[in-house]
């Protein structure tokens, strides 16, 4: 019986329950860590965002006989002329942008009151099915609103106070661009025989998955933020750069995100011209469409392979459990998993095709 897979995940699962139990009861002990793990972790993402970003430059470079450390030069150079190139340029028109909308925020908001009572207001009209189903959205909606608020200012708090940490950004992305070749080496050196080949796959599995999502996801956006930029610019919207700047990071969240983006868009045209929200429909309905059925088909194609529900759930989950930055990562952690899961179901079959043979 012992050697039966039920019985197995059935121990594995309450021996990991009660590790999880006795953790939290001396969570006290680990509490140094937990802080350590904290502070380093966003730079450590950042660092591994730029490491993706710009390993495809590095090899290209590479091919052509530059140094390692002429690569490294080189991206660090391009990198800070790009930086200095969006602030002196594109810094003052987000600037000015961002002062106009603090400016304006009082008449913004009684204008969205007023909309927002006045059709409230008009609810009473409707049968009582549609009201109690408008109840509902309306606190759904609220709901939903009142996370993300959190979710966006626990990002920011953590994000400005780890400011004076961000020193650590160029030193893990320098790291990684220097000895990124040692580090499956290390961990698949551990083992021997047929065990290391599966690390070593796994290994390999992992950090495809990671680049592929990475870089195509950042592409995407990118590109869907260039269409929207133009949109919005040929169609008058105020605050253009502003709100196609909040798309290019709200887009890094599959599925989801390109709602989030919109939504600010449709409120700023409503309150300048109840007819801009139509022509804000059909910049968002182009950039999609463009996604849908020319970008992302290209670009990502089937790497990650997750049902949209599934992506839709997980990043949900994430919310709730880890924040913004939980919404963030969720894809990338559970495509790993995902890889993970793969792997040891595929390694379990060689088993006992070889286990079968043998007998």
């Amino acid at each position: 019986m012992t050697k039966k897979l039920w019985f197995q995940v059935g121990v594995g699962t309450l021996l990991a329950i009660l590790i999880i139990k006795y953790f939290m009861e001396i969570s006290f002990i680990f509490a140094p860590i937990v802080i350590i793990i904290k502070a380093i972790i966003l730079p450590l993402l950042l660092g591994g965002v730029l490491y993706y970003m710009t390993e495809p430059i590095q090899r290209k470079l590479e091919e052509r006989n530059i140094p390692r450390w002429g690569s490294i030069s080189i991206i660090m150079v391009g990198l800070a002329l790009l930086l200095w190139t969006f602030i002196s340029i594109v810094g003052p028109i987000i600037t000015n942008q961002v002062n106009n909308l603090v400016d304006n925020a009082p008449t913004l908001t009684k204008d969205f009151n007023e909309v927002k009572n006045k059709l409230w207001n008009q609810k009473e009209e409707l049968p009582k099915q549609f009201q109690k189903s408008l109840d509902s959205a309306a606190e759904s909606a609220q709901t939903i609103a009142v996370k993300f608020g959190k979710w966006i200012v626990q990002f920011l708090q953590s994000f400005f106070q780890a400011v004076f940490l961000l020193v650590l950004v160029p030193f893990f992305f320098i790291f990684m661009l220097k000895d990124h070749e040692k580090f499956a080496p290390r961990i698949y050196g551990l083992f021997s025989g047929e065990r290391q080949q599966w690390v070593k796959k796994t290994l390999s599995d992992i950090n495809n998955v990671l680049s592929s999502y990475i870089q195509g996801q950042f592409l995407i956006s990118a590109i869907l933020a260039t269409i929207i930029l133009i949109g919005y610019w040929i169609i008058g919207l105020e605050y253009a750069l502003l709100l196609a700047i909040f798309a290019l990071f709200m887009n890094l969240i599959p599925f989801i995100g390109p709602w989030i983006a919109v939504a600010p868009a449709l409120i700023i045209g409503y309150l300048e011209d109840p007819k801009m929200v139509i022509w804000v429909g059909v910049v968002t309905l182009i950039a999609q469409q463009t996604d849908s059925h020319l970008i992302t088909p290209n670009v990502m194609g089937k790497t990650l392979d997750i049902h949209p529900l599934t992506v839709i759930t997980v990043i949900l989950a994430a919310g709730n459990l880890a924040g913004f930055l939980g919404i963030i990562v969720a894809i990338p952690v559970y495509a790993i998993l995902k890889v993970i899961v793969m792997n040891v179901y595929e390694r379990r079959k060689e088993i006992r095709r070889a286990a079968t043979k043998n007998v």
